[in-house]
């Protein structure tokens, strides 16, 4: 069920915690924080979807605990690995090209659209949430594969914090636990996640939120994931060629043999 008024109730709130992110970024001039609050965005709007429905039904509270779940602790992870860090390199191209005001331009290129591409992203959790009817197979199958993804997601940002932490890793290559059956398994554990939304919203009827784990997955295969990261790492990584040959970029598979193995 397509509720206009809740849902731009919920883009006032994206777009309100938006503003107080960038209110934050301003004394710390790091936009990155934005990354903090993405899955935050997410969150804030299913607590908008669930708490103004009427009399929500066991679908919409596990959807709300599975958002939870994940928003949690992607923020969490986020926040830890960036503590202390200079503004990522991405965000510093953003500011080099905006300059000079990019503090208040910030607002709108950064945060604002952050915001509402989380609002658009979120249909499949205001259908999962407004609708009426009892779990059945399909919820089941949605449960399957958001596990699935939070599985490759989390166990994939573990492992690459574990190799980082280690001196002697640095420079090298991440080829090692999930890492060795994808280039991306965070990525491809979000895109899980999403389609695994979608699945809950089907169940509920809400085939029209298809748009979702769609321009999710685009996100992340050619704009702000797999491509942007990929755009300079071979020349900042020795090696990274060599296992861009052997390694599939999103979908999980085994490893194809290296040149100096062949």
């Amino acid at each position: 069920m397509f509720d206009l008024d809740l849902y731009l109730t919920a883009l006032g709130l994206a777009l309100g915690l938006g503003l107080a992110g960038w209110l934050v970024s301003l004394p710390i001039r790091n936009v990155g924080f934005v990354d903090s609050l993405w899955s935050l965005f997410f969150l804030a709007m299913a607590a908008v979807y669930i708490f103004l429905a009427p009399e929500p039904v066991t679908r919409a509270w596990l959807v709300l605990g599975l958002v939870a779940i994940w928003a949690i602790r992607l923020s969490f992870h986020i926040t830890r690995r960036n503590l202390g860090q200079a503004e990522d390199h991405r965000y510093q191209a953003i500011r080099a090209n905006n300059d000079p005001g990019f503090w208040w331009k910030s607002l709108y290129i950064v945060f604002g659209l952050q915001a509402v591409l989380a609002w658009i992203i979120s249909l499949p959790l205001l259908a999962a949430m407004r609708a009426t009817g009892e779990l059945g197979w399909i919820d089941a199958l949605a449960l399957s594969l958001w596990l699935i993804g939070f599985y490759f997601e989390a166990l994939g940002d573990k492992q690459l914090a574990d190799f980082k932490a280690e001196p002697e890793n640095q420079g090298r290559v991440m080829d090692q636990g999930l890492w060795r059956y994808t280039r991306h398994p965070n990525y491809f554990g979000e895109a899980c996640i999403w389609w695994g939304y979608f699945l809950f919203a089907l169940a509920a009827g809400g085939w029209w939120t298809l748009l979702s784990p769609i321009l999710m997955t685009f996100l992340l295969l050619r704009v702000s994931g797999v491509a942007l990261l990929e755009k300079d790492i071979a020349e900042r990584r020795p090696g990274y060629r060599d296992y861009v040959r052997r390694t599939n970029a999103f979908f999980p598979g085994p490893p194809r043999r290296s040149r100096q193995e062949a």
